[in-house]
């Protein structure tokens, strides 16, 4: 192997190296070809005592202690059997404002006082076979104790084999989709409004993030609709607003709490004292203004600005890897520099050996 094929193949090398270092950190897509689920239909079987016409979900006008079963019906359009996973849950309020029926971890609100989950039970799985039509039994107890207002939650539908896990350039790959079927039960025609209280601000993170978030509860068995928050952060005595933030058309699960988010907007956490001025409306007259005090501890604020993403934290450089890309651009240079004389000099001996032979001619 000559000089100038040996430098080429080693800058080849170097540069497959460089593909492979800022290459490897680009992000994995998912997996073109998806396993297809069988199709399926499902149909809301309403019973007698359904509140509501011409709407998707359940809602009951129930007794004091009473019992009902309802259904809904899954009808399998596949040519294999298939499965659904069912769970059953309360309604809570996600921080955007958006009423979730599915399964999540938020937990109840202290005013929660009868859980969906307790009151309606199912089946945790249900199969259906191949072009089969069958029904998903769903019982309801209702509480021995009457009450005003209303109990929100939902059946959610998973069917197996969406899609598998699969492995793809070290990532694990998953996509599903969830159904659900919203149910109200109601025992009187009693209006019930909603009545907000503040809890607590605290800091915290989203996304990794710096986050603050301000934590107020809908204590009563009844959805708050058309709800605008605003929040306004300052340092405790003073009047500069140092984070702001205002959502509209957001809404709340009966008895349920929100963590409101005011994004720090990439700025460093610092320890100290602060206030928070929250303005909450919504329909049914609901105007509420609090104003709450509160602390960041040194220890939060520097354990917070370690996790947030827009911060550079020393600690957080890679030395390691700043130093191997610097060793790797001194050897690219040393074999550039190295093929460059390589090249002048064969060109230089080429120039020569003209020279020579055309002295040799003469």
């Amino acid at each position: 192997m000559t000089g100038k094929r040996k430098s080429l193949w080693i800058l080849g090398i170097v540069g497959v190296c460089f593909l492979w270092m800022f290459g490897h950190t680009t992000k994995t897509e998912a997996a073109e070809k998806d396993k297809i689920p069988p199709k399926f239909n499902y149909q809301v079987v309403f019973p007698d005592n359904q509140m509501k016409e011409d709407i998707g979900y359940y809602h009951l006008k129930m007794k004091t202690g009473q019992k009902q079963q309802v259904k809904i019906e899954f009808t399998n359009l596949g040519e294999e059997k298939t499965s659904f996973d069912i769970s059953l849950n309360s309604a809570k309020t996600n921080s955007n404002g958006v009423i979730e029926y599915g399964d999540t971890n938020i937990k109840n609100d202290d005013s929660l006082k009868f859980d969906f989950k307790e009151i309606v039970t199912a089946p945790k799985k249900l199969e259906v076979a191949a072009g089969e039509t069958k029904e998903l039994a769903i019982d309801i107890k209702m509480p021995d104790t009457s009450y005003d207002g209303i109990i929100s939650g939902g059946i959610q539908i998973i069917q197996n084999g969406q899609n598998e896990v699969e492995e793809n350039n070290g990532s694990m790959v998953l996509n599903e989709y969830a159904y659900v079927v919203g149910m109200i039960l109601q025992e009187t025609d009693t209006k019930v409004t909603p009545k907000l209280k503040l809890n607590t601000v605290l800091p915290g993170q989203s996304n990794y993030k710096n986050t603050l978030y301000v934590n107020y509860s809908n204590l009563e068995a009844e959805y708050v609709r058309n709800m605008t928050t605003e929040v306004q952060i300052t340092q405790k005595g003073k009047s500069a607003v140092l984070f702001e933030k205002k959502q509209t058309n957001m809404k709340m699960a009966p008895n349920s709490f929100i963590n409101f988010p005011v994004d720090m907007a990439g700025e460093r956490m610092v320890a100290g004292d602060y206030s928070a001025t929250i303005l909450v409306t919504a329909d049914e007259g609901i105007n509420e203004k609090w104003t709450m005090d509160f602390s960041i501890s040194q220890e939060e604020a520097d354990k917070f600005n370690e996790r947030d993403v827009n911060l550079t934290q020393e600690t957080g450089i890679n030395w390691k890897l700043i130093i191997v890309c610097v060793l790797a651009l001194f050897v690219l240079f040393l074999l550039i520099l190295r093929l460059i004389i390589i090249i002048k000099k064969r060109n230089k001996e080429q120039e020569n050996n003209k020279k020579v032979h055309k002295k040799r001619k003469k």
